[in-house]
């Protein structure tokens, strides 16, 4: 069915802006009064709301009321929202001092989420995962990545997967599911090379079997996988035919450049990322992404975001929502932040969390108000679209659509 949606008092299409490189809120292309025509979930045309009704007078119009600001459906591009139990425990340690590697080898961090979530059966799993995804969804985020990667056995990671696919099937918002099997080493193996073998053998044939990701996830840090393990095995998983991306540089160097050897489609987190590793992305097709939410659930300094655009590399932006280091979840309080410190352009944030998160996920279809992009937007209750980020995140959408039908 074909109707008009509108009026917004102001359209922040991002339409006409570069995937990569430094954008100025001069740039962004403003409809006042503007509406969206919309066919079948996708949009057809992107124009001021009177002129739509005119020249579509036999189609259904739905109104919109009130001062609104409109703009595309927003993407978090890396969350791990399928987990049991918490870490505050981790969290008051952090805050008395103990560093995350501390505290993980004390028995928390990681291997902590792991036990709660092993012990958790499928339907809890996907209850926690279809909650955390409504409230998302009452965000504006419209497009959901969801990692595994506290399982870290055969079952226990299909489990999570799967319970990530049930859950995305009764959701309204979309969902881009990864294996994170290789988060962590499991207390099962002595020796990092044995347990990316497992996944190779055991885990990704199953998880192909199922249709249950096309993506895999691996973290290159000092108490995870080593750079040179690490690309040997996304090498073989990219051989198989699936995507990659990586957890890179959150706290040592290393993973980025793993990332652009082997051409995953992003690399994330980056926050000891250097000018050498910045100069590198930029050089790649790899789009980096920036994990606010672990900067302040950590209290480390943010990715060097500023340095990253001025490179001209294509910047995202994710929430990064997990039970130990980031467990705050709100994208757009944590972009507003990363602005703030980072002096970037709200044109910058949007495209960031909007057309480039999309791109960091290889979608191609969403992130931009503009003739064939599914209709997906969200509406803030304002008259200015500056005022989004002015409120830190305390300004939330008050409307979205998915595919055109108001959620």
């Amino acid at each position: 069915m074909k109707k008009v949606i509108g009026p917004f008092l102001q359209l922040v299409t991002l339409r006409n802006l570069s995937e990569r490189g430094a954008i100025k809120d001069e740039q962004l292309e403003i409809i006042s009064g503007g509406g969206l025509l919309v066919e079948d979930g996708y949009i057809q045309e992107v124009a001021p709301f009177d002129e739509l009704v005119k020249s579509n007078q036999k189609v259904s119009i739905d109104e919109v009321e009130g001062d609104r600001v409109g703009l595309p459906g927003l993407i978090d591009c890396h969350t791990h929202i399928c987990f049991a139990g918490s870490r505050a425990r981790d969290y008051a340690a952090r805050n008395n001092g103990k560093t995350y590697q501390e505290i993980a080898k004390a028995g928390g961090g990681i291997w902590d989420t792991v036990t709660k979530t092993r012990d958790a059966g499928e339907q809890e799993l996907r209850q926690n995962t279809s909650e955390r995804l409504s409230l998302l969804l009452k965000r504006g985020i419209t497009t959901v990545e969801i990692k595994s990667g506290y399982g870290l056995s055969v079952e226990d990671e299909l489990k999570m997967l799967r319970a990530i696919q049930i859950a995305s099937a009764n959701s309204q918002a979309d969902v881009v599911p990864t294996c994170l099997s290789a988060h962590i080493i499991p207390r099962e193996f002595k020796k990092e090379a044995d347990y990316l073998e497992f996944i190779l053998r055991e885990i990704l044939p199953k998880v192909r079997e199922e249709k249950l990701a096309k993506r895999f996830d691996i973290f290159i840090e000092e108490n995870a996988f080593t750079p040179s393990l690490s690309l040997g095995f996304l090498n073989a998983i990219k051989k198989a035919g699936f995507s990659l991306t990586v957890h890179g540089d959150q706290f040592t160097t290393g993973g980025s450049q793993v990332a652009i050897s082997c051409k995953a489609s992003s690399v994330d987190h980056l926050e000891a990322s250097g000018d050498e590793e910045v100069q590198a992305l930029s050089k790649s097709q790899v789009t980096p992404v920036v994990l606010p939410g672990a900067s302040i659930g950590l209290g480390l300094p943010f990715a060097p975001a500023r340095k990253l655009l001025d490179a001209d590399c294509s910047l995202a932006i994710a929430s990064d929502w997990n039970p130990g280091s980031a467990p705050q979840g709100n994208l757009l309080t944590q972009a507003s932040m990363l602005g703030t410190y980072e002096k970037l352009s709200a044109a910058e944030i949007f495209a960031g969390i909007t057309f480039r998160a999309a791109k960091a996920l290889k979608l191609t279809d969403r992130g931009i108000l503009e003739a064939g992009k599914v209709a997906d937007f969200t509406s803030f209750d304002c008259a200015d679209y500056r005022e989004i980020l002015y409120h830190q995140g305390e300004l939330q959408p008050s409307m979205t659509w998915k595919k055109g039908e108001m959620v």
